[in-house]
């Protein structure tokens, strides 16, 4: 059972999320009106503060760029606030498990919003009793239906948390980044289950090494997950 300030933070992550993405949301309207009245694509990506600079200018109809500047004030908002937030979850984390958050950061691409989404969302990987369990949670795999020990086919993909499929799913593109093995170990899932499949294949493998390693209190092991 969660303790009340793990689960009051665990609330503050998953807010801390949603405005994340409306944030994204934002920039994304920006794009998609620029392509909308025609015009030249931007130069550079406008996910930063510097790189939005002269963007007004880029859209000539007055009432487009008001539009605009709506999103841009929005956008700059949530610049100055989510910083603080994640800061201020950084450090619940630490007071509230240091070695959980250490080990997680341990995997390659782990920055620190993703180990601080899994912290959170697992709260105590005693919680589940076989890795299958926890994969099954993470909907990175069908869950089943049983009885008596039989199994009678799988059970709806909504069963588990949205919040941990999206962060190991979100891990398995970061793992691959600046990363020749996790490139070639990609590869050979692609052949072997299609492209379509193999990053979530690798999602899979990752949070299998998650539990394992939050089971046993042992950092990420790259020999032996390039291995097995």
């Amino acid at each position: 059972m969660y303790p009340p300030e793990m689960r009051a933070t665990r609330d503050l992550m998953r807010r801390r999320n949603h405005l994340m993405r409306k944030r994204s949301e934002l920039i994304a309207h920006i794009q998609n009106t620029a392509s909308q009245y025609n015009l030249p694509p931007f130069e550079h990506r406008i996910c930063k503060k510097h790189q939005r600079v002269g963007l007004l200018e880029h859209f000539p109809d007055v009432q487009v760029r008001n539009s605009i500047a709506l999103d841009v004030a929005m956008i700059d908002h949530y610049d100055e606030l989510l910083p603080k937030l994640e800061r201020h979850i950084r450090a619940c984390a630490k007071a509230h498990d240091l070695k959980a958050f250490t080990l997680l950061r341990s995997i390659h691409g782990a920055d620190l919003i993703i180990p601080l989404i899994i912290l959170y969302e697992v709260h105590d990987i005693a919680r589940f009793a076989r890795v299958q369990d926890f994969l099954s949670y993470c909907r990175l795999v069908k869950p089943t239906r049983e009885s008596a020990g039989k199994i009678y086919g799988h059970s709806g993909r909504k069963i588990g948390d949205a919040h941990l499929k999206w962060a190991f799913g979100e891990l398995a593109t970061t793992f691959l980044r600046a990363n020749p093995r996790a490139q070639q170990l990609h590869e050979r899932l692609k052949k072997k289950h299609g492209k379509g499949k193999a990053l979530s294949v690798l999602a899979a493998k990752l949070a299998r090494a998650a539990y394992y390693m939050l089971s046993r209190q042992k950092v990420f092991a790259a020999d032996k997950f390039y291995k097995d």
